[in-house]
């Protein structure tokens, strides 16, 4: 009987096994033969190809893809049977990014620097995010090697440098030919070793479908370069039409790459994150991304716990954020930056002529950099030479003087407590451009709204998501004339997103205390009674979400009551010391991503929108800098650019602490920024982040 493995065996390395109604059936495969399979995600890259970071000009050991290589390599020595692939939020990001795309473009010839550490470490297929549009088509064509067939969407003659491995994207088709811009999906034949039920081995070929979705609202977030050209199919509609197609080719596993996060909510085909509503269409595995959160809770010693936006689901939801499972479907979200490395093992058994998945065997891990002794792994060696000319590149665009200089530290550990010092700056300069574009405009209905009052919001956009060192931070610098001074990695750093632009909205007094209530969702019920530890925010997920709103002289002002439940915390709204009338009339500077819908702000869906920019709302932030050089200021100072608080909270005593997790060693920060209720740093919770104690009575 024996022999009859051998012999089987060595039909399987001479390619003659295959499977699912093809030859593996034809070759009788034993029933009860097993085979284990990893499938190893990265997921919102985001450009950290190295530990590195360019807006603060340091190493940074928590991050970058060539520690994550490290995780990939022990992964591979663990699972022989391995396919690795990429979630999307690939090629924008940090400094490096916007150079290669913006500021010095990267030509066809070349390959961009995160894809050759993409292609060094052999990555079998990778799905889109929707930061891919970011740039526009015409530069994801490229650097992709697509030709999307939309026209005025031209790709250069001949082959560019792009990715070595598959690039699919399920549920985006252009306009103008109803056809996927990318492959819907691609099969990927694999030549696994398989246990027979007599223990003996053999080989076998394990067909595997891979898929990709991006949010629909892709449309709204980069309207301006995708309007007219592409439309987007909902996750499920997609996932509907193709699955089945791959189980007719042929596949024994299908792996959907969701590019969004878990929403339980009843299905919608405009839903950001519906990736819930996948395991319902016939998917063997779920690798997830968007919302840069760890599923399922990590394992390393000390692992934080399980974040807040996994805890609230209903009991009929069936999400086990211990062992990873979905709906029964095994489902990983491996962070973001490259930090972790997500795991799905399978183990199926051939039953019936055809690989059935074994739920009771397969295990699920987003794998961490933190080893025994408390340290991150280390780099793998061979990537840093990969990048070298590129990372040098954007070290010396990152130190480039914009001729200004600052006498304060603009930081947001603290932007969650009144803090406004890296926040005030950017409102100002957002809420200048819209009052000079509309005092200028010669159109008629922007005239009419001169005397409209003009606000700015912006939200601290690095406070905190992606870890402890994810805080904006720049320091104090000297005079113009010094070398010391702000830099082009500056305006990167107080406004992230290099990709938003400027938008200006009309609404009323109504519109502008539900964006509030939208804004102060973030901060956590506090129980004025309770006497064990409350968190005050207790995932920082959707702090890009956490608007502060700025008018001229301080003339907005409000506070929020954080022991009432959400939608009833927002009080004292005034403007110029009056208390705002539902009837009021209001134009609020802000970006693209927001006017159109993105935060899901009552009201604000692109209908209120009045003036559309041209510019990137971080390229308005340095032109106000350049400004204030040419105008001789030349200087940033607390008084005038980061002191002007308008919201606070409304004072409460509590029996018990309440905490603020923010980076480590900034206490005297905020004793000096005049943040009172900052009170204690407390001791590091299991993510790194120190915990400071506040005082809501303060």
């Amino acid at each position: 009987m024996k022999t009859n493995w051998i012999m089987m065996a060595a039909l399987a390395s001479a390619g003659l096994v295959g499977c699912n109604g093809s030859s593996n059936k034809a070759a009788n495969i034993p029933e009860g033969t097993t085979v284990t399979v990893a499938l190893l995600e990265t997921t919102d890259i985001h450009s950290n190809v190295l530990s590195y970071n360019y807006y603060a000009l340091a190493e940074d050991t928590s991050l970058g893809l060539e520690r994550t290589s490290t995780l990939i390599q022990a992964a591979r020595a663990e699972n022989p049977n391995n396919v690795l692939l990429d979630d999307g939020d690939v090629i924008q990001g940090t400094l490096l990014a916007d150079l290669q795309a913006v500021a010095a473009p990267v030509p066809c010839t070349a390959t961009l620097a995160v894809h050759k550490a993409m292609n060094a470490l052999k990555y079998d297929a990778g799905g889109m995010g929707n930061h891919e549009f970011n740039y526009g088509l015409g530069y994801l064509s490229q650097i992709t090697n697509t030709d999307f067939g939309i026209p005025g969407v031209s790709k250069p003659t001949g082959n560019c440098g792009a990715p070595t491995f598959p690039s699919v994207l399920s549920n985006v088709v252009g306009v103008a030919s109803g056809k996927p811009i990318f492959n819907p999906y691609v099969l990927l034949p694999r030549d696994f070793a398989a246990v027979a039920p007599d223990g003996s081995k053999l080989n076998v070929k394990i067909n595997i479908g891979v898929m990709s979705f991006v949010p629909p609202q892709i449309l709204e977030w980069d309207q301006k370069v995708l309007a007219g050209k592409v439309s987007v199919t909902g996750v499920q509609e997609a996932a509907k039409q193709y699955v089945p197609e791959l189980r007719t080719k042929g596949a024994d596993l299908v792996v959907a790459l969701s590019h969004g996060g878990l929403d339980t909510s009843a299905y919608s085909p405009k839903m950001e994150n519906g990736s819930y509503h996948l395991t319902s269409t016939g998917i063997d595995a779920l690798m997830i991304g968007h919302s840069h959160l760890i599923f399922p809770k990590g394992r390393e010693a000390g692992a934080a716990a399980l974040d807040a936006s996994f805890s609230a689901f209903p009991a009929s939801a069936r999400i086990d954020g211990d062992k990873g499972f979905v709906n029964g479907v095994p489902t990983v979200m491996a962070q973001s930056w490259g930090r972790r490395l997500g795991i799905i093992k399978l183990t199926m058994v051939y039953q019936g002529g055809k690989w059935v998945v074994q739920q009771d065997k397969t295990t699920v891990e987003s794998r961490g950099f933190r080893q025994a002794d408390g340290s991150n792994v280390k780099a793998d060696p061979a990537i840093a030479p990969l990048v070298a000319t590129e990372h040098d590149a954007t070290i010396a665009y990152a130190k480039k003087p914009l001729g200004v200089s600052t006498d304060f530290e603009m930081s947001a550990y603290f932007a969650l407590v009144g803090d406004v010092s890296a926040i005030q700056l950017v409102n100002q300069a957002q809420l200048d451009y819209v009052k000079n574009f509309i005092a200028t405009s010669t159109d008629a209905t922007l005239a009419s709204y001169k005397n409209i009052p003009v606000i700015s919001c912006s939200a601290p956009f690095k406070a905190g998501r992606n870890g402890p060192s994810d805080f904006t931070d720049v320091a104090a610098g000297a005079t113009p004339a010094a070398p010391v001074g702000l830099q082009v990695r500056n305006p990167g750093d107080l406004y992230l997103y290099s990709n938003n632009n400027l938008q200006a909205v009309k609404i009323k007094g109504s519109d502008l205390k539900a964006w509030l209530e939208t804004s102060a969702k973030q901060f956590a019920q506090i129980d004025p009674a309770k006497t064990a530890e409350q968190d005050l925010v207790p995932t920082y997920g959707t702090i890009y979400n956490y608007d502060v709103f700025y008018a001229e002289n301080n003339a907005l002002t409000y506070q929020i009551d954080v022991t009432k439940p959400i939608g009833s915390r927002i009080v004292n709204l005034r403007h110029k010391g009056v208390a705002v009338a539902d009837s009021d009339d209001f134009i609020v500077a802000t970006n693209d991503y927001r006017a159109g819908g993105g935060g899901a702000v009552p009201g604000i869906d692109g209908s209120k929108t009045i003036i559309k920019s041209p510019n990137a709302n971080q390229a308005v932030v340095s032109n106000y800098l350049l400004a204030l050089a040419g105008k001789g200021a030349g200087k940033v100072t607390l008084a005038d650019n980061g002191s002007a608080r308008s919201w606070s909270f409304v004072k409460t005593a509590t029996a018990g602490p309440v905490i603020l997790r923010s980076a480590p060693g900034h206490l005297a920060l905020a004793k000096s920024g005049g943040i009172a209720n900052v009170v204690a740093e407390g001791a590091l919770d299991a993510s790194g982040f120190a915990r400071y104690a506040i005082d809501l009575s303060k």
